[in-house]
């Protein structure tokens, strides 16, 4: 665009509203600039996804991120057919379909939709927010404060916000992008299988293992590293039949997150005071101002409901999936309670991939009682047998509560005694499976929309012989 408004009338008629119609050919060729710089990227829901896996894969490959070779592929195939065999051996969920050996950014690009679906709520809460303490911020500007701005005289700060709000909404979409994809970023280089963190974040199910990062966690333990690979695998295999034979859970637990981040209160004064201190024309001092927690201290009561209710869950699988991994390989590794012990301690403590996440959802994934979940299970199975231990999960109503984890005795009465009925359907439970295939639709759809070429990632494994190129 040239600095000549009456080659741009659209230009001209903006900047007229703005008081600014005599504006100087060469502020308004910066003014410009800014305007398309700010606009290049974007506004792609709550966040730009694009940039956020962007983002992600620059920073797993700044780690030096490695492709995955044919042959450790097979290596991690092999791996979970011997986990899949101790595990036919405990439990009666059958066993899924796919066995996927990723690079970090693989998993990057495979768990981003899900990602956005847990994390949007809170983008647009902070987007709105965002414009919201600039509306304030502008309204409040009188001719003083306007001049030291660099303002020029006459023009109106309403109509200015009128002017800057697309541009806004795409600076902050690119902002909580890039907060997203360093997030994901720091999670991909240490989580070491597809469901570590207690959700089911891949579409299929498949048993995911990241051998790097499972290489890189056996090596600061005194165990075989055949024997660690071949323990989290147990554990991965028997989270993803959890999750393939019990339909409701996966939905439960993603539901539980949306429900809390959706209830957020953002923190609009710490943002107005970001806003204030910050150049707003600048989208990386912006984004700089705005680091760190963005939420109220404080959650809401129904906030706290979903929290407790999510953390119920996360520790009732992780719970379960202890109770059948010991199950499993008791008779086969020499080293399970020691192993047991590292991934509890591991999962109870607070990384700093998980506490950069949680700064920007405003929530730590934590399963606070797995040990309490894990010895109702383990009584469960001791009063009665295996079966009725996984027959807890065919229906919510089953499955243990928080209180049920106070007092395992009463619910292992009540599901051995044969107090426990499945509830008749209602118009409830109709539409509670509406919107599960609602979401499910949704996240089938947004998959379809672009995401990597499995393809193209079996014809470069096939060239590779074990790995050792870089991403």
């Amino acid at each position: 665009m040239g600095g000549n408004l009456a080659d741009n009338p659209q230009l001209a008629d903006a900047l007229k509203q703005l008081g600014l119609e005599n504006i100087d050919p060469a502020m308004m060729q910066m003014v410009q600039s800014q305007i398309q710089a700010m606009m290049s990227a974007p506004a792609d829901g709550g966040f730009n996804v694009a940039m956020a896996t962007d983002v992600a894969r620059k920073a797993v490959a700044a780690e030096g991120d490695q492709s995955i070779g044919a042959t450790t592929a097979r290596d991690v195939e092999q791996v979970a057919h011997v986990a899949n065999l101790w595990l036919d051996e405990v439990t009666d969920f059958p066993a899924t379909s796919g066995v996927k050996a990723w690079s970090r950014a693989e998993w990057v690009e495979q768990t981003m939709p899900m990602w956005r679906q847990l994390v949007e709520p809170v983008a647009l809460g902070v987007g709105a927010a965002i414009q919201k303490a600039m509306r304030e911020q502008l309204s409040q500007l009188g001719g003083a404060e306007a001049e030291e701005l660099g303002l020029p005289p006459g023009m109106d700060p309403a109509a200015l916000m009128g002017q800057m709000e697309p541009m806004v909404a795409r600076m902050s979409s690119a902002m909580f992008g890039m907060q997203v994809g360093q997030a994901v970023g720091a999670l991909a280089g240490d989580v070491v299988t597809g469901t570590e963190m207690g959700l089911p974040l891949v579409e299929g199910n498949p048993v995911v293992v990241l051998p790097h990062n499972v290489a890189a966690f056996a090596d600061g333990l005194s165990v075989d590293a055949g024997e660690v690979h071949l323990y989290l695998a147990v554990r991965e295999s028997a989270r993803v039949r959890l999750f393939q034979g019990v339909p409701w859970l996966g939905p439960a637990l993603i539901a539980a997150v949306q429900s809390y981040a959706g209830d957020i209160s953002i923190d609009t004064e710490r943002i107005e005071e970001a806003i204030r201190d910050a150049d707003t024309s600048d989208p990386a001092a912006m984004q700089s101002a705005l680091q760190g927690s963005m939420f109220t201290p404080e959650p809401s009561e129904a906030q706290q409901r979903a929290l407790g209710h999510l953390e119920t869950l996360l520790a009732l699988v992780e719970g379960w999936v202890d109770v059948v991994t010991e199950r499993a390989v008791a008779a086969h590794l020499p080293h399970v309670s020691a192993l047991a012990e590292t991934v509890r301690r591991r999962r109870a403590t607070s990384g700093p991939a998980e506490r950069v996440f949680a700064s920007l959802v405003g929530l730590e994934l934590r399963p606070r009682r797995m040990r309490e979940a894990a010895a109702l299970f383990s009584a469960l199975e001791e009063a009665s047998d295996a079966a009725t231990r996984d027959a807890s999960w065919k229906h919510p109503d089953f499955a243990p509560t928080g209180a049920d984890l106070d007092d395992p005795a009463s619910y292992v009465e009540r599901r051995t005694s044969g107090e426990q009925t499945v509830p008749e359907r209602d118009a409830m439970d109709d539409a509670l499976d509406q919107l599960l295939a609602q979401g499910r639709a949704e996240f089938d759809a947004e998959g379809d929309d672009g995401g990597p070429d499995d393809t193209s990632r079996t014809a470069e494994r096939d060239s590779d012989s074990d790995g050792g190129e870089p991403t």
